[in-house]
């Protein structure tokens, strides 16, 4: 297992996911507009967006080495605690059921309880890394970006 001091925190990894939101909406935001001239984001929440986001978070980081844009920009990615590959199986548990289905089996409690678990734990792990067998590692040197 990998050192503690190495964990991506809950503000670098909501850092992540917010620049990883911007990279993805914005071209498509723009290509609507340019389709139907109207200004909205109202399209973001549906399956057209969500499903491709969704496919974007569990099939990227297995074959770009538990990066996705965001994470990469931020210096941290998702890795296995056992060390090896993360493969298809590891980020579907760790997307798809631990964040999608137990998010929506559980009226978005999950997210809630994942996100203090990364903000109070020692090891930042939150209920999708548990189940997945992964953690964010922080690839950056400084100590005082390891608590962000």
């Amino acid at each position: 297992m990998r050192s503690e001091l190495e964990r991506a925190g809950f503000g670098i990894r909501a850092l992540a996911g917010i620049v990883d939101s911007i990279i993805i909406i914005l071209p498509i935001g723009i290509m609507i507009y340019l389709i139907t001239g109207v200004v909205s984001i109202n399209w973001t929440q549906g399956l057209a967006f969500n499903l491709p986001y969704l496919f974007y978070l569990t099939l990227l980081p297995v074959y770009w080495n538990g990066y996705v844009i965001g994470k990469k920009i931020m210096n941290i990615r998702v890795v296995k605690l056992d060390g090896t590959d993360l493969n298809l199986s590891d980020m579907f548990i760790r997307e798809m059921i631990g964040k999608v289905l137990l998010s929506y089996a559980t009226f978005g409690m999950t997210m809630v309880i994942s996100g203090l678990m990364v903000l109070l734990r020692h090891d930042k792990r939150a209920i999708h890394d548990f189940l997945a067998g992964t953690f964010v590692e922080n690839e950056f040197e400084e100590p005082y970006v390891q608590n962000i």
